[in-house]
Formats: C-alpha cells, structure tokens, sequence
C-alpha cells in the first residue's frame, strides 16, 4: 500500500508540472504565433524564458513587433537589458518610431539612456517636433534714469537630443533669460528707450548663447509686456535727503550740546572766580590788622583810607542816580 500511495503522490506530481508547462507552453505559443505573422523575429523558448529572467514577454514582444512595423531593428536583447535596468520600453519606442517619423536621428542606445537619466525621451521628441513656449514670471530690473521697469518674456525653445542627458533643464533658461533681461535693461540710459524697443531686450538676450549646456534650444525670445514701476532713483533721492537731512540735525545738536557745556563750564569758572575774589576780601581784615600791629599802619592812614572808599561810594551812588 505504501508503494501505490508514493507512486499516486509522483503521479500528481508530474501531472501539476505538466499542466505548468503547458500553460507557459501555450501563453508564449500565443506570444510567438502573434510576433511571427508579424514579421518579428522572438524566438519561443526566448519567450518562455523571460517569465524565468522576471522580464514581461507581452511587454517585450509588443515592442518588437512595434519596432519591426515601423522600420526599425532592434534586437529583443536590447528591449530586456533596458526592462531590467528600470528603463521604459514601451516609452523607448514610442519615442525611437516618432524620432523616425520626423526624421530626427536617434539610436536605440541614446534613448535609452536619456529614459534611464529620468527624461521622457518622448516628449524631448515631440518637443524637438513641436517646439515648447516658457513664460518666464514677472522680472523687474532699473534702468540708468532710475525708473523701475517689469517685462513678461516668452521663451521658445526646442530640445536637443544630443544634450538631453547630461544637459541643464528649464529652470535653468529661465534663470539665464532673467538675467540677460536685467542686464540690458539696466543698461539703457533710459527707461522710455526700453519702452520704445522693447525688442532690443530679446535681441540682446538671444544673443548671449543662454541655451548652452542646457538640454534646449533657444528658438526666440520674446517680450510680451513691459510695465513701468515706482521711480527707484526719486525714492533713493528722498531717502539720501532724508538721511543728510538727520544728519545734519544730530550735528547742530551736537554743536548746541557743546555750546551749553561751554557755558556752564564759564559759570563755574566765574563763580571759582567771586569766590576767589570773597577769599581776598576776607583777608583784608587781617591783613590790617597785622599792618597795625607791625606798625606798618597808623590810625591817620585808615581814616584817610575810609574817606577814600566813602568818596568812591558817594560817587558811585551820584553816578547811578544820574542814569
């Protein structure tokens, strides 16, 4: 009993490898049947085998027989190679048949590589095909006079294949375009020389090769509108007044601070100076009476002195009166 359950047990074994073979046997027969009358060449155990290596047959058998429609070999190798690497194949030959159609020269390798690089290779296509308009946002720059200015430029660019990988993206334009547009803008003498040519702006700008390494071509730059702004040079001019202006009276304030210092301290030097002056009057007493002591005075000689100083008083009273 043993034998007849392990030989039941291989039966069944076998059978479900059968029925699994059979069912990858007939979804590639399918595949190969569909790529035969097709004119593509994929061979049927290549198709079974790419279950095995994890690369879709649909997916890689559709492609080829797009290619071979279009006119283009391509060997399978290739389609699974950039399957495995994270390419999109499908994409790939979109853009490899569009290319053809316009007679754009693009290998199999190069859009390959511009895919994997994170690029739609067929939209650097169609952009070749149909080139794309950039707005550029609102750039305002100064001219000489002062007067502040806006311009709205319009980039037309179209994609180089040959500088897709590697090459700097729209950002990049629009960065370089603004600068051209206030560098000439600055440059004008005038901000109504601008106004009146507005086209010299884009001629000046085209000029400079801004679309090298950059994955673009510059076709035309266009200025859409030029507004003018607040006048920068007045405003400066009233800040600078306004400054000096400040200035100026922080310096007479300084010089009125001085002044007063000055003449407290002339104050100070005349009170230092009365005081001196009560200091020898306070010493006169002294000194007299020393000089009588000494006998260097006699009483004669101080009546006389009073006299004198009583003279003087009346005089100075009688001359005061009289103003």
């Amino acid at each position: 009993m043993g034998g007849l359950e392990t030989g039941y047990i291989a039966w069944g074994i076998a059978i479900v490898v059968l029925l699994i073979l059979v069912f990858f046997v007939m979804s590639s027969l399918q595949l190969w049947i569909q790529a035969l009358v097709s004119g593509a060449k994929v061979g049927l155990f290549n198709i079974i085998f790419m279950r095995f290596r994890k690369v879709p047959p649909k997916l890689i058998v559709e492609s080829k027989i797009m290619a071979v429609k279009s006119g283009l070999v391509i060997s399978t190798d290739d389609f699974e190679s950039h399957y495995l690497a994270g390419g999109n194949v499908g994409r790939v030959v979109q853009a490899l048949i569009a290319a053809d159609k316009a007679n754009i020269d693009l290998e199999f390798n190069r859009a390959a590589a511009i895919d994997l690089a994170g690029r739609d290779v067929l939209q650097a296509v169609q952009m070749s095909v149909n080139p794309k308009v950039i707005e550029t946002p609102a750039i305002t720059a100064m001219a000489k006079d002062g007067i502040q200015l806006r311009a709205l430029a319009r980039v037309t660019v179209r994609a180089n294949i040959d500088r897709l990988v590697g090459g700097a993206g729209e950002d990049t334009i629009l960065a370089r375009v603004g600068e051209g547009i206030v560098s000439t803008i600055g440059s004008s003498q005038y901000h109504k020389d601008v106004l009146e040519n507005p086209d010299t702006i884009s001629k000046t700008v085209l000029s400079k090769g801004l679309d090298s390494g950059t994955a673009f071509e510059i076709l035309s730059i266009d200025i859409a509108d030029v507004d003018v702004g607040k006048n920068i040079g007045a405003d400066l001019e009233t800040d600078r007044a306004e400054a000096d202006k400040k200035i100026a009276q922080a310096k007479a304030e300084e010089r009125r601070a001085m002044a007063i210092a000055v003449e407290q301290e002339m104050k100070a030097k005349v009170e230092e100076m009365n005081a001196t002056v009560v200091k020898a009057e306070a010493e006169v007493p002294l000194a007299m009476a020393e000089a009588f002591r000494s006998g260097n005075l006699g009483i004669m000689d101080y009546y006389k002195m009073k006299n004198v100083v009583a003279d003087t008083q009346m005089r100075e009273k009688i001359g005061s009166d009289d103003e």
